[in-house]
């Protein structure tokens, strides 16, 4: 038997090439967490879709089943886990997620690094 939330994430993952999972919106996070990821994203010019896992609570386990991670917000960038706030802050800050992101052919402005 397939769980449904598993192939509806697979999906998103495969669909869009930034995909955050998230509490709230980027316009209105609803956690410091997810807010700081946004705002991360936002800063380097990245278009990414988000799922706010707060209106759905299958949705809100089953990605942290499917990623094996038990926090969001949760990046992913062409199918792969990047991490969550603390890794994907740290990644920005040395330059690493916008290497990443150039990598696999995600367009990103230069920022200035916090």
């Amino acid at each position: 038997m397939t769980n449904p939330v598993v192939q509806r994430i697979q999906q998103d993952i495969t669909d869009n090439d930034v995909v955050l999972y998230m509490k709230g919106t980027p316009v209105f996070p609803q956690c410091g967490f997810s807010a700081a990821v946004v705002q991360v994203l936002s800063e380097l010019g990245v278009k990414f879709k988000s799922f706010d896992v707060l209106t759905d609570p299958s949705l809100r386990q089953g990605i942290k089943e499917f990623s094996n991670w038990p926090t969001i917000p949760q990046l992913y960038v062409k199918g792969e886990f990047i991490g969550g706030c603390d890794i994907v802050r740290e990644m920005f800050q040395a330059g690493e997620l916008q290497s990443l992101l150039k990598d696999k052919g995600i367009p990103v402005k230069e920022a200035a690094r916090a």
